[in-house]
């Protein structure tokens, strides 16, 4: 096959040319005796060798297209299709049954170029004759006889979609929905419907303004905030936040060679980590949650116990930051105590135990919104809250008791300590908090105590990472802040 398929330009030009050699003394005998061959013979002279060439020619694989080629006439080119945008998968095959239905017959197409092209040339000449001042005007006639003929060349279903004609011939149910005539129409049905949920969201800020809360998502221009989608992706997240929870009990259930205190030095350590680094917080808060999950159901040695820290941090890392340390760096963190090798393979252990699933809402995550829930009492935002709220959430992640609470009431609750240590002339607490954190005063005594001994470090803890990190000038000094009044008058 390879030898029997050859390409155009390996065959001979001349089919008639002499199969035997022609040196140049031949060539010369040839000349003088005026017997040199002609170049291109003739079909008379050498027929029977131009039909036999032909016929085997045919037999040929790449002749094949090319005979069908020139047996069969082009095909006609068909019209183009309008903009068809407006279309969707549900009604496509019925827009299908209706182009068939409504396409003109060849004949009708046939007649209808030549109209076309009889009506231009018309206007060419017409166009010749005219003066100057009126030539505008005639290219403006013959673009809507271009218009009007490809409307007629064009299958008789209409893609685009006017939407005056639609919106009078529309239908109304008693839930006042839209019901089309055609259903190349659904996109005025989805206008309306959108138009609908816009009306709702003006009620509901009305509804919000009528019980003193103010609309926090109204007011950014910012896409990135997500303004639209915001209220639905924490309802999300409010519903997420109690799957895949660490035990608040697995250090008496299940691990025996570690305390609470390595726990806790452990995390400290990996917060200088994240200085060192300079790693976002989302990355700290999601080392912490690996380390509690995997430690729910993982008996671990002492031993092992910096090994998980820092492959917890090079998971999160990969997941949270945008250019993660290497695994060298890691190495490098722990005084070379573990080898590539081992962190490599515990990352592989972890992963598998976890099932990949990394993305759960961590305290962060709530912070962030809760804050901006809390700006809203100021004329001017104030840094020294946001600085103050995350301090007190990152307290929490050195204890162990306070894997009990899930992360949305350990932001509430950081929130509500911050405003009053910031400012005790007024109920920290307002209908604008309860109704975006979901909780009420109540409902955060108990947290918001225990927080306030953290802050206080009245149990005298010697892990000083957080509270030196936020005594920096960067950052405020927020750690020396302290309230004159005690918390517990609130509730």
């Amino acid at each position: 096959m390879k030898h029997s398929v050859m390409n155009d330009e390996n065959r001979p030009s001349n089919l008639g040319e002499p199969t035997v050699r022609i040196t140049r003394a031949r060539a010369k005998a040839l000349g003088q005796s005026s017997g040199l061959p002609p170049l291109h013979p003739s079909a008379k002279q050498d027929g029977k060798r131009f039909l036999r060439a032909n016929s085997k020619r045919a037999a040929s694989d790449i002749n094949k297209p090319q005979a069908s080629a020139a047996a069969c006439p082009q095909p006609k080119r068909r019209a183009v299709l309008k903009d068809v945008t407006n279309i969707t998968c549900d009604n496509m095959h019925i827009n299908c049954f209706n182009v068939a239905r409504g396409q003109p017959s060849r004949q009708d197409r046939k007649a209808s170029l030549q109209k076309k092209g009889k009506m231009e040339s018309a206007y060419f000449d017409k166009n010749s004759k005219v003066p100057d001042d009126r030539r505008e005007k005639t290219a403006d006639e013959m673009e809507k006889v271009k218009v009007d003929e490809a409307q007629e060349i064009t299958p008789a279903v209409n893609l685009t979609i006017e939407p005056t004609e639609v919106i009078n011939n529309e239908t109304l149910d008693s839930e006042g929905l839209t019901h089309m005539k055609s259903d190349s129409n659904k996109c005025i049905s989805l206008m309306r419907i959108s138009r609908r949920e816009h009306d709702k969201l003006i009620m509901k800020q009305d509804n919000l303004e009528e019980r003193g809360i103010t609309d926090i998502d109204s007011k950014h221009k910012d896409p990135q905030m997500c303004s639209l989608y915001a209220a639905d992706i924490y309802s999300n997240l409010y519903a997420k936040q109690f799957d895949r929870r660490p035990l608040a009990d697995y250090m008496e259930k299940i691990q025996r060679d570690i305390t609470q205190g390595m726990r806790a030095i452990l995390i400290d350590w990996l917060v200088e980590v994240s200085e060192e680094y300079r790693l976002v917080p989302d990355t700290l808060y999601l080392t912490v949650n690996l380390i509690d999950r995997f430690l729910s159901e993982n008996y671990i040695e002492k031993q092992k116990l910096q090994l998980l820290g820092v492959t917890c941090m090079l998971i999160a890392s990969k997941y949270e930051e945008i250019c993660a340390p290497r695994v060298e760096e890691f190495c490098f963190i722990t005084d070379n105590t573990y080898t590539k090798e081992e962190v490599v393979k515990m990352e592989s252990c972890l992963l598998n135990f976890l099932g990949f699933q990394l993305s759960i809402p961590t305290t962060k995550k709530f912070l962030r919104r809760f804050i901006q829930a809390a700006q809203v009492s100021y004329k001017v935002p104030s840094v020294e809250l946001e600085f103050l709220a995350n301090y007190l959430a990152e307290l929490t992640l050195i204890e162990y008791s306070f894997l009990k609470f899930i992360p949305s009431l350990i932001a509430a609750s950081a929130v509500f300590l911050a405003r009053w240590t910031l400012d005790q002339s007024d109920h920290p607490w307002n209908p604008t908090l309860e109704h975006y954190t979901r909780y009420k005063t109540l409902e955060l005594k108990s947290i918001v105590i225990e927080l306030q001994d953290l802050q206080l470090n009245t149990k005298g803890s010697m892990l000083n990472a957080i509270r030196e990190k936020y005594k920096q000038t960067k950052f405020k000094c927020v750690s020396t802040l302290r309230s004159p009044k005690p918390v517990q008058s609130l509730f």
